[in-house]
């Protein structure tokens, strides 16, 4: 008897209002070879210094920049994030930018499980969000 291993998570949605948001309720997804915890991401250059102050899509497309780049050099990509955390200061701000996030992850097929969650402060003033991911390496 082979099994077969799927490498893409299947979503577990008993309601349809997600859809819009661009998220699962649940994914399931077996045994990868290697899990991936991303610490949040946010709008900095490679030097840690903030960019984009004041513009939470501005700060949104880098943010999803920055996690590009730390999960291609982990060996994964956006298709494979399970979950995705978001940390705001300005909640209004980051559903008014929200298509940004919908259209960059559903090019990649991703519709991870998430969380949005509004803040008094990141680590540091001038950032209005932060983006924590986890994923996995097929």
């Amino acid at each position: 008897m082979m099994v077969v291993m799927s490498t893409s998570p299947e979503p577990v949605n008993p309601w349809t209002w997600q859809d819009q948001f661009g998220f699962s309720q649940a994914l399931t997804v077996q045994p990868p070879s290697r899990w991936v915890f991303c610490a949040g991401q946010t709008s900095v250059d490679p030097d840690g210094n903030v960019l984009n102050p004041g513009d939470i899509a501005a700060q949104l497309t880098q943010s999803l920049d920055n996690l590009e780049t730390v999960l291609d050099q982990a060996g994964t990509s956006l298709a494979h994030v399970v979950r995705l955390n978001y940390y705001t200061t300005e909640v209004d701000g980051l559903l008014g930018a929200w298509h940004i996030l919908t259209e960059r992850l559903g090019a990649a097929g991703c519709r991870p499980t998430s969380t949005l969650l509004g803040v008094a402060r990141l680590a540091f003033p001038d950032l209005l969000l932060e983006i924590e991911a986890t994923a996995f390496v097929p």
